[in-house]
């Protein structure tokens, strides 16, 4: 039986997802499930149970052992690709000690954890002491050591959470270098741990023997084991492939290989991600993440809420269409794209700046609409969102342009916020520039398999994998008109929001800070 199947275990921050997809890659089998067991136990912070995750895998995998046991046998290997910076800590025995908190929670430790001396006049040399510091309270290990004691005293391993499935599936603490993004020492030029006297160190102490084994990608870290065989129903010894996180499976499942091509993501984060094979950091002590791409990197610019602002305009605004839809959040959602082409480009003078989340360069900034008038209407505010969306990805493509020195000539569109015909088109108008999507919705999944095909030796790298398996399915052209709209917007008026509003953020603050 000719085999040339391959799954992609695709675990997102809103879903679970098991993909199979054959070589040429088609979607074969889809399963989804969507991840509501979120905690948050005070204010800001996210956690799971980390084996909710699991158990929600294991239920994909056997519903295709059930459902369609001929496809199952197919599969000649799987992956993880996983959200990036979400922490799982295991005892001896594997065992998570806490749920895993979630790359969204917001949680800092109260005080910094002392640097050695040298550290903090290099950072301060740079001007980095402050990002460096934030960065040092952020750092998962330091507050679970500083608030839990009693469990970091018991920790083994500090893991990822795509570590922690790795684990699940083979008893093996490793990890793919592509995988490895977050708060943690790790040399991202090098694509190892970083050594004793790295900056990185200091910042973010943490002896080698807590953390895991680094695996590049497109390679077989092992096979499922014996344990996870019995709960996936996955054949023992099947191949486990390291291939990469969810954007970076995402930029490879777009068919992104070079810098003259961008892969957008509008989803809970918004982002534009390239690949280059010469290390260079957009800001100063800001790496590229490793790529899917052994040898190569991510170049990336985060919008931090993203398409999570569509989600916030839904709950807080949309009942209507919510009632419409029968209560179902996707429908919701249509329903309101479906009204985007009722108001005009530029939102009849309504212009919104989407820094809502953790912009650590700018700390101080907020999200800003301006240009209210009394004919706006929560219709004008939606498309505004979608806008301001565009725009700040706009203003990231030109900073990967001016820093990388190559035009990008060809970007891809997945995530959410993808599936609307009339959202493409937007993005293409503010980008003045084509924009594509390519055959599945499913880009982190097929992204997956190109990889673990490679790792299996079915192509010879993972630009052949692309050519083989991505293909354009719809290609979106800016409409003249619109663009130069849209030009006038970005130039005289969003690019300077920023810079004009920043004294009164720093009065809120302070405000704010002053009423606490």
């Amino acid at each position: 039986m000719d085999k040339n199947c391959f799954m992609t275990i695709d675990c997102g921050t809103q879903s679970v997802r098991v993909l199979v997809f054959d070589i040429k890659g088609s979607l074969l089998y889809k399963y989804k499930s969507a991840i509501d067991e979120y905690k948050t136990l005070n204010p800001g912070w996210k956690e799971i149970d980390p084996d909710i995750i699991w158990n929600k895998i294991c239920i994909g995998t056997r519903s295709l052992y059930e459902k369609d046991r001929n496809l199952f046998f197919r599969i000649e290997g799987v992956t993880v690709s996983c959200q990036r910076d979400s922490v799982v800590v295991v005892d001896k025995d594997g065992k998570p000690l806490r749920d895993c908190i979630i790359w969204m929670d917001k949680r800092k430790n109260e005080e910094i954890r002392p640097m050695k001396q040298w550290a903090n006049a290099l950072l301060k040399l740079v001007r980095f002491k402050r990002i460096g510091e934030t960065y040092n309270r952020e750092f998962r290990a330091n507050w679970i050591r500083a608030n839990e004691p009693e469990v970091w005293g018991k920790v083994h391993k500090y893991l990822l959470l795509s570590t922690y499935l790795n684990y699940k599936l083979t008893g093996r603490f490793a990890d793919s270098t592509a995988s490895t993004i977050g708060h943690l020492p790790f040399d991202y030029k090098r694509f190892k741990w970083a050594g004793k006297n790295d900056i990185k160190r200091q910042i973010f102490d943490l002896d080698d023997s807590y953390l895991y084994e680094l695996v590049k990608p497109c390679t077989i870290m092992g096979g499922i084991s014996g344990n996870a065989s019995l709960e996936t129903m996955l054949p023992k010894d099947l191949p486990v492939a390291a291939t990469g996180s969810d954007k970076g499976c995402e930029t490879i499942g777009v068919g992104c290989r070079n810098l003259e091509q961008g892969s957008i993501s509008l989803g809970s984060q918004a982002t534009i991600q390239t690949v280059a094979k010469k290390y260079f950091e957009i800001v100063t002590l800001f790496p590229p993440f490793p790529s899917v791409k052994e040898g190569w990197y991510n170049p990336e610019i985060t919008i931090y809420r993203g398409f999570w602002m569509v989600k916030w305009f839904e709950e807080e605004f949309a009942h209507k269409e919510l009632v419409e839809a029968g209560g179902s959040s996707q429908e919701a959602v249509k329903l309101l794209d479906d009204k985007l082409d009722h108001i005009p480009p530029g939102c009849d003078g309504l212009v919104l700046q989407p820094f809502w989340g953790q912009e650590l360069l700018r700390p101080e900034a907020k999200g800003s609409v301006i240009g209210f008038h009394d004919y706006h209407t929560r219709e004008h505010l939606y498309r505004a969102i979608i806008e301001g969306i565009a725009f700040a990805l706009l203003e990231g493509i030109e900073t990967l342009e001016n820093k990388s020195g190559k035009r990008m000539t060809a970007i891809a569109l997945s995530g959410g916020g993808s599936q609307s015909d009339t959202i493409c088109q937007i993005t293409a108008d503010i980008f003045n520039r084509e924009v594509y999507r390519v055959q599945t919705f499913e880009t982190t999944g097929l992204g997956g398999a190109v990889a673990g095909f490679a790792a299996l030796g079915k192509f010879e790298n993972i630009d052949q994998g692309i050519e083989n398996m991505v293909h354009k399915k719809s290609i979106f052209r800016p409409d003249e008109k619109n663009s130069r709209i849209y030009r006038k917007i970005y130039t005289r008026v969003y690019k300077n929001i920023y810079k004009k509003l920043k004294p009164l953020y720093e009065e809120m603050e302070k405000i704010h800070q002053d009423m606490l």
